[in-house]
């Protein structure tokens, strides 16, 4: 799919009062290991107690470092959808979605990150226990900046956008590195299925909130 906009960007979206609120909720939970998808459903991954092995966590880390909290507050939807709505429409996408997953509270420390990915599955979601999300795919991800850039260095977010460049180019041309979003309140909207990764922290601690919103497969 050509796309106008890979993505679409709010700066200093949220007040430093909201990111505060979330990042001290974040904080009451215990985390634990972020996982990729296709590790959480693969059993050969998981211990008889259901920890995952040795051997997958190395693996793990090779793609994906850092540590989680999952939230599903109405307040804090109230404070992003208008934002996910505006960008939807003004990006030209249009998509149809009409459920949001649990948020992703995410704490990347001294050295974690995540590799390139894109967030969509290949299939359905198949949930007959969850009718919301039964049935339908991940069309618009939604990112956002927790933390003032002054507490940290590196943990940047990229895009992959090659379909929007000349495929003679050498790859590193076609990765926009978003400098410009890193500002606390940012709030970053983008099709499901495109490419992105976030760069290891190098210093200091990097929180960010990530959003997923559903609809029914592309028709």
């Amino acid at each position: 799919m050509n796309l106008k906009y890979y993505y679409y960007y709010f700066q200093s979206a949220l007040s430093p009062k909201i990111c505060d609120e979330i990042i001290r909720y974040g904080q009451l939970h215990k985390p634990e290991m972020a996982l990729t998808g296709g590790m959480q459903r693969d059993e050969k991954n998981l211990t008889k107690k259901g920890k995952l092995k040795k051997k997958a966590i190395k693996h793990l880390h090779v793609k994906r470092k850092s540590d989680i909290v999952w939230m599903n507050d109405t307040w804090i939807y109230k404070e992003i959808h208008p934002y996910i709505r505006q960008a939807n429409r003004d990006a030209g996408w249009n998509f149809d979605w009409d459920f949001s997953e649990s948020c992703q509270f995410t704490k990347y420390g001294l050295n974690q990150y995540y590799g390139w990915h894109c967030d969509s599955w290949d299939v359905p979601y198949n949930k007959p226990d969850s009718p919301n999300e039964h049935g339908k795919i991940r069309k618009l991800s939604v990112t956002i900046s927790l933390s003032d850039p002054s507490e940290y260095e590196g943990g940047n977010l990229e895009f992959d956008m090659r379909n929007q460049k000349d495929w003679n180019n050498a790859k590193e041309k076609a990765i926009y590195e978003c400098h410009e979003i890193r500002p606390r309140g940012s709030i970053i909207v983008f099709p499901s299925f495109v490419w992105h990764r976030v760069k290891p922290v190098t210093k200091g601690t990097r929180y960010s909130l990530v959003i997923w919103n559903l609809g029914q497969p592309w028709r």
